[in-house]
């Protein structure tokens, strides 16, 4: 009968095991912070994903929609998910400046928190000493690397289009030299326009009925060989619909996604149940591309890089409280990068020095 019985038991516990999973699944909990929906939706669509593959042990909250005026609201929201003795590990995705104080309010509270950030944008030394893993993408890098990968498309020109307020930013000056300089090294025309600035007059559609005429008098000058890159969102929907039109290459966007511009551009109606199913709207794109005879010349990043980062540091997460991974083992988190986005991801460090900081860049899709 005990036999039985312990036959039984062990029965069950399997049971239990097959349907709900391993036990430590259930032993703590993981807090995602994200901005609102409306505030951004990559990010928050990112942490719903996380929260619906492990039901019961991500807790997602969403900041106040106005940030900067709510900052010790959003300190609060922290703080109360630290509360929680289950709660091991805490994943900020946002993209703003001053969540660093709840970061440090916490750890003074439980030293044995876990932070990843993806990104926050608080002082990077400061960020370093209290944050486990802090992330973000490569901006300047990517300078030399969406040149790089026009000419690999077959692009002998390059042009970049920009306005006045964006050329007073200094990391959009930088990127914009380390392509020219990029061009130039690649055996490349590098060519400069000047659009009119949605910021001042007429706002974005003086510069958007710029690019749907002056995009066509670029490729009448330098061929259909020729690269376009807009620092702008806006101009991301004239950009690839002029591209499918005129048969020139767009490399990438200014902000690297599979939704930024091609839904538009090509009439992509993208049901909301798809909303999160990269490989389904990137194979519509790929046939879209090919209808317009465009195939090859259109690119992106194969995830939008606010996706990736919640579901990419929820997993860095599990796995270093599971003692499988240290989340400054720069071989184990490229492993793992590869398998949440499905492509490469090269890890730079921030600067010297600094072995839990990266700043990081996706291989692309070409459609």
């Amino acid at each position: 009968m005990t036999k039985l019985l312990g036959g039984l038991l062990a029965l069950c516990l399997l049971a239990a095991t097959l349907l709900v999973g391993p036990c430590l699944a259930a032993e703590y909990k993981i807090g995602v912070v994200t901005p609102t929906l409306s505030a951004s939706e990559d990010e928050f669509r990112g942490a719903e994903m996380t929260a619906k593959a492990y039901p019961g042990m991500i807790k997602h909250i969403t900041l106040p929609e106005n940030f900067s005026a709510e900052q010790e609201t959003a300190i609060t929201q922290i703080l109360s998910l630290a509360d929680d003795p289950a709660m091991k590990a805490i994943v900020i995705c946002a993209g703003y400046s001053g969540i660093l104080p709840a970061i440090q309010k916490v750890k003074e509270k439980r030293p044995d928190m876990r932070f990843i950030t993806a990104p926050i944008w608080d002082d990077p030394d400061m960020m370093a000493k209290y944050v486990d893993l802090a992330l973000d993408t490569d901006w300047l890098r990517r300078g030399e690397t969406i040149p790089a990968k026009a000419q690999k498309m077959g692009a002998k020109t390059f042009i970049h289009y920009s306005f006045p307020t964006h050329m007073t930013k200094e990391l959009l000056v930088k990127r914009r030299d380390a392509m020219k300089a990029t061009c130039e090294k690649l055996g490349m025309t590098f060519v400069e326009v000047s659009t009119p600035d949605p910021q001042a007059g007429n706002g974005p559609a003086a510069m958007l009925q710029f690019l749907q005429e002056d995009i066509p008098r670029q490729i009448t000058k330098y061929g259909k060989d020729t690269a376009i890159f807009g620092t702008n969102c806006p101009m991301q929907d004239v950009i690839i619909a002029k591209a499918l039109e005129l048969g020139f290459i767009m490399p990438e966007q200014c902000c690297p996604t599979p939704t930024q511009g091609y839904p538009a551009a090509m009439g992509l109606e993208i049901k909301p149940e798809d909303a999160g199913d990269f490989d389904k709207i990137n194979a519509q794109i790929k046939e879209r591309a090919a209808k317009a005879n465009v195939t090859g010349r259109l690119s992106t990043w194969p995830v939008p890089v606010g996706v990736f980062f919640p579901k990419f540091a929820v997993e860095a997460a599990r796995a270093s409280i599971e003692g499988s991974m240290s989340l400054t083992d720069l071989a184990a988190l490229s492993a793992l990068a590869r398998k949440v986005a499905g492509v490469e991801v090269s890890f730079s460090p921030m600067k010297d020095g600094i072995n839990n900081y990266y700043l990081i860049i996706m291989d692309s899709i070409i459609y």
